[in-house]
This record gives C-alpha cells, sequence and structure tokens, in this order.
C-alpha cells in the first residue's frame, strides 16, 4: 500500500489533475493499493482566506467576486477531465453546492464583521473537498473505481483551530474503519488533505502546507509501506536551488535531517510530517510530478553514508534577534524561565536559543512580525528587574536570518563548525550567533538579512555540497 499526496500545483490545472491520474494508475497496474491525498488547486486556498478577510472587513463584493472566478475555474477542469455527460453534470452539481455554502459562510462573517479561527477553517477547507471530487471523478471515468473521502470523516483533532492536533488514536480506528474496506473492494480513495474535524464534526486544519500531515497521518495509521510526497521539485535539495546554481537533489537521508531542513526553511515538506512516518518507520518519498521518472529523495531511518558531514543548507527570513541582558543576571535562577514562560504566554514561537556562559545574556530568535509585542510584554515582565539593573535591558535586532547546516555526519566530524566560520569570515560575513543542539544534527547561524544569500551560498560552495 502506497499513500500518494499530491500538492496544489500538481492538481493546479486539467492538464496536471490528468496527469496525477495517469500517476496513479500506473500504481495501481502494477499492483498496488494506492491512496491518493490531494491539496487544493494552485491559488484556491488564498483565495478563500482572502474572501473570508474581506467579508469581515465589510466588503460583501469581494467574496462574491471570487466565488464566480472559482466556479469557472473548477468547471473548467471538470469540463475538461471528465468527458462523459452524466458524470460531468453530476460533478459540476456537487462544485455548485460547496461554493454556495462557501457564499453562504461569507455572507455570515460579513453579517456578524468577525472573521472566528473556526470560520477560517470552515472556508478554507473548500479547496481539498472541490479537488478530490475532480480527482475521484477522472479516475472513475477512466476505468479506475475511486471514491471521493473528506478527510473530517477520518482524521479527529483537537479544536486547536488553524492549527490542529490529530488525536492518533481516535484517527487510527476512524481511518480504518472507513479506508480498508473501499481498498479491498478495489476502490482508490481520494482523501482530502489539510482538514480534520473535532469529535463533533466541526471542521478544523492541520495548518498550512497540511496535506502533507494528512498523508503521513494516514500512512501511520493504516500502516502504508511507503508514503510518497508528489511537488513540483526532483526532491529535498541541497540547498535552494533559486539561490544556489549547483544545488543539487539529495538522493536520500534522514528522518533526523528531513525535519531539520524542513523546520528550518526547506519548502518541499511539512515540518510535521516526519514525526508519524519516524514513529512507523515507513520510508517517505518526495517525487516530481512533472518528472516522475526521476527518483527524487528517499527519507527513510538512515542516513546515506558517503563521508559527508553536512548534506544541506537552508535559511529562515524574516526573523528577529531579541537579547536580555544583565550583569545582575548572573547567578539568579529563573531568569532563563521567566523569559520564555513570558515568550509563551505571548504565543510566539522560539526558532533559536543561546545563552553566554558567564549567563549575562540570553539571546533568541523569533518571527519578525513578533518582536515588538513580546519585546513590550518582557519589559513588562522584567520591569522589577530592569529598575533594580539586575537586567540592564532588553532590546531587538531586526531583519536577521537564521542559516542552518544540517546532516548526521556532524555528530561524528570535528571541526564543522570551524568550516562554517571560516566559510563565511572569508567572504567578510558577520555571525551574530551560533547554536547546536545536543542531537547534532544541525548547527544554526544567525547572519543579518542582507547577507543571507552569500552566506548560504559561500558555504554551499566551500563545503562543496554541490558535488554528487
Amino acid at each position: 500500500m502506497i499513500v500518494m499526496k499530491f500538492g496544489g500545483t500538481s492538481v493546479g490545472n486539467p492538464e496536471m489533475i490528468t496527469r496525477t491520474a495517469e500517476i496513479i494508475q500506473q500504481e495501481l497496474e502494477k499492483g498496488q493499493q494506492v491512496v491518493a491525498v490531494v491539496s487544493a488547486m494552485s491559488g484556491v486556498t488564498n483565495a478563500l482566506t482572502k474572501a473570508a478577510r474581506s467579508a469581515a472587513s465589510g466588503d460583501d463584493l469581494t467574496f462574491r467576486q471570487i466565488k464566480r472566478q472559482l466556479l469557472s475555474q473548477h468547471h473548467q477542469a471538470a469540463a475538461q477531465c471528465i468527458r462523459d455527460r452524466h458524470r460531468q453534470q453530476e460533478l459540476l452539481d456537487q462544485i455548485e453546492a460547496r461554493l454556495g455554502e462557501f457564499e453562504a459562510l461569507c455572507q455570515s462573517i460579513y453579517i456578524l464583521g468577525e472573521l472566528t479561527a473556526r470560520g477560517m477553517d470552515a472556508v478554507a477547507s473548500l479547496g481539498e473537498r472541490l479537488a478530490a471530487r475532480i480527482l475521484a471523478a477522472l479516475l472513475a471515468g477512466q476505468g479506475c473505481p475511486a471514491q471521493a473521502v473528506d478527510a473530517a470523516e477520518l482524521i479527529i483533532t483537537n479544536d486547536d483551530f488553524g492549527a490542529a492536533i490529530p488525536l492518533m488514536e481516535e484517527t487510527r480506528d476512524r481511518a480504518r474503519c472507513r479506508l480498508l474496506p473501499l481498498l479491498a473492494d478495489g476502490i482508490t480513495p481520494v482523501v482530502t488533505g489539510f482538514i480534520g474535524a473535532t469529535w463533533e464534526g466541526i471542521t478544523t486544519t492541520l495548518g498550512r502546507g497540511g496535506s502533507d500531515y494528512t498523508a503521513a497521518i494516514l500512512g501511520q495509521v493504516l500502516e502504508a509501506d511507503e508514503v510518497w510526497m508528489w511537488t513540483d521539485v526532483d526532491g529535498m535539495m541541497s540547498a535552494d536551488p533559486r539561490l544556489v546554481r549547483d544545488a543539487r537533489t539529495l538522493p536520500q537521508i534522514s528522518y533526523a535531517e528531513a525535519a531539520e531542513l524542513s523546520y528550518f526553511g526547506a519548502k518541499v515538506l511539512h515540518p510535521k510530517t516526519i514525526i508519524p512516518t519516524q514513529e512507523a518507520d515507513i520510508p517517505l518519498r518526495i517525487l516530481n510530478t512533472f518528472n516522475p521518472s526521476h527518483p527524487g529523495t528517499l527519507v527513510c531511518r538512515e542516513p546515506l553514508h558517503n563521508g559527508r558531514a553536512i548534506e544541506g543548507i537552508t535559511a529562515i527570513t524574516d526573523v528577529a534577534l531579541v537579547t536580555v541582558e544583565g550583569r545582575g543576571m548572573i547567578g539568579v535562577p529563573g531568569i532563563a524561565a521567566k523569559v520564555f514562560t513570558t515568550v509563551a504566554r505571548e504565543g510566539v514561537n522560539v526558532l533559536m536559543i543561546t545563552q553566554s556562559s558567564s549567563e549575562q545574556n540570553i539571546c533568541f530568535a523569533i518571527p519578525q512580525t513578533d518582536a515588538g509585542r513580546v519585546v513590550k510584554a518582557l519589559e513588562e515582565a522584567f520591569a522589577l528587574e530592569l529598575a533594580r539593573r539586575n537586567v540592564d535591558r532588553i532590546w531587538v535586532q531586526e531583519e536577521v536570518a537564521i542559516i542552518a547546516a544540517v546532516g548526521a555526519g556532524i555528530q561524528d566530524t570535528p571541526g564543522v563548525a570551524a568550516q562554517l566560520f571560516e566559510a563565511l569570515g572569508k567572504h567578510g560575513i558577520n555571525c551574530m550567533c551560533i547554536a547546536q543542539g545536543s542531537s547534532k544534527h544541525n548547527i544554526s547561524i544567525v547572519v543579518s538579512d542582507s547577507e543571507r544569500e552569500a552566506a548560504v551560498c559561500h558555504i554551499h560552495e566551500e563545503l562543496a555540497l554541490g558535488n554528487g
């Protein structure tokens, strides 16, 4: 059994939907059982969220215009993909019904003048529900029995709307009861990515890019042999090919390496995707719908033992560096706890942490958009310490980037950090701070955002990461 996820570009237009169906058919003809997971067509989720936000702001024209655009886009896809008139009309009726629900939701948001996270999930989930129906109808029309399945029937989550957490035991029971009988009957399930539901049946979403996560969850609970992620690149790369001309596809990486690369800016996989596949020890392949003959990247338990300490360089942009410093912090218990409790209360994700050995400062990276309110919250929390000069100042440096060098070989190779510093120093790039976790799969360096591209390129070149 293979769980195949197809991203937005893989179902972005009628031609790509047809190609996706061909990929599924090829595996079915080999005797494989396939569970397909689909994203919304390209641009659809952005259009849906724009419609909801404009409705909440008092605009009752934009969501109606977007409805017409989406109706045209999906009508065109259905008309080109489905030749049988009866099947085509049935699909068009389903599309119109769903978009009617969308308009009604946006009308309610407009009247209330408020958009809740629950309301946004209800709107944003529509794109996957439309795409799954089109792909399932196309497969069925080509003689491959298929059925669109709403993941709200399968993936049970908590009620953290916008970034819901799946409840795995409940999901296992639901998914197996719903999908295994279909597979046993030779029917290919086409499942909506990105979507889940609470116990009460209220729609939730798993966060942007969550279709990857859907596929990994289903792979684990169905005990699939492999999970394949079909996207628009040839696999995980040694660096962003838009920045580095000789970036190469990584043929094989470990779960830990893939998790680090995904977290630190590689957009090929949703960061949470690795968790279910690693827990179940299921190989994961990253493949290119536009170049299906390419072997892509295999993500599995063992890294590729090629003698290379670092496999990939990636970066997080739009980052701010917050520093809490003071000579009065030395030897005082609880300062770090107070800092990060305050940040957590603001609901802000900390990307990286460093602390001087003298305990005179704590430095951490966060998304730049959160910097102002985090500094304000810290100044309020440490008002007494600031007044007593135990904390001298709390300040922020914006427009920085985190460069992450990732590789399982880091833990066994002396001098890797020195190589990175040499590559940066040779080209006059200043390192603001550095962090390395105890897992030793990642060395993270903060540089000015203006030097980010140069840092990535020079490290990639100095470490000869472009060589196969």
